[in-house]
């Protein structure tokens, strides 16, 4: 079982404790495609962000949600995930106005991160 319970933070909004039953172990991801505008879907970097204001680990995780079925879960450190569209260079920082900072994603194809 995994629990996101993030509070809030300079990164993303808070999300109270949602329980998510595991269905296979986690893998480090690094890149989710997102459809920020609709119609146009477009890579980006994916990090988790801790509560110290730094980058940590992203992982994904194939979960039952019960509400949503089965999904592949997106998860990063204590205060989310922190995205960039793919190929910006720039260190990750909460100051830089081309990243933006999400809670976790539940994706429903695997295609969609590497």
């Amino acid at each position: 079982m995994l629990v996101i319970d993030i509070p809030e933070n300079p990164n993303c909004s808070s999300v109270e404790m949602r329980v998510f039953h595991d269905l296979t172990p986690p893998r480090r991801v690094c890149h989710i495609r997102l459809e920020r505008e609709p119609g146009q879907a477009a890579w980006c970097d994916v990090t988790g962000w801790s509560a110290d204001g730094t980058p940590c680990p992203a992982f994904l995780k194939k979960v039952d949600d019960s509400g949503e079925g089965v999904a592949f879960l997106v998860y990063g450190g204590e205060a989310g995930l922190r995205c960039r569209v793919s190929g910006e260079d720039a260190p990750w920082r909460l100051d830089d106005a081309s990243q933006w900072g999400e809670p976790f994603f539940l994706v429903s194809d695997l295609e969609d991160v590497t």
